[in-house]
């Protein structure tokens, strides 16, 4: 879903329509509007078009903002600008934070449960 709104969220900001997009980079409108919808993945080639067209790397449509560190196994991972805003306001509810710390599958599961 992160991919289809950062389409949706760029294309907006240029003031092009899901037509207009499409054919800059040689798909249909309805190929937008399920790249955009989450129901279809763009190919690497049409991903590689829409950077072009918008000016972004693949790895902004893919999440790759920020670079994290494991320091426990010398490994790293990428986290999205969206999913830092969600852990900024995790920690503004300290009871839920200290939830989530504390038994993360489970506190996730419950809250999950809540929303359906």
């Amino acid at each position: 879903m992160l991919l289809g709104k950062r389409v949706k969220d760029l294309r907006k900001s240029k003031g092009m329509t899901q037509q207009e997009l499409g054919d800059l980079i040689n798909v249909t409108k309805v190929s937008i509007c399920c790249y955009e919808n989450g129901t279809r993945m763009p190919t690497i080639d049409t991903l590689l078009e829409l950077g072009k067209v918008f000016g972004v790397s693949i790895d902004y449509f893919l999440g790759h903002d920020k670079v994290v560190n494991n320091e426990d196994n010398d490994s790293y991972f990428y986290l999205a600008d969206e999913e830092i805003k969600i852990l900024e306001e995790l920690r503004k509810h300290e009871a839920l934070y200290d939830k989530l710390i504390e038994d993360p599958k489970r506190t996730v599961e419950l809250i999950d449960k809540k929303v359906r």
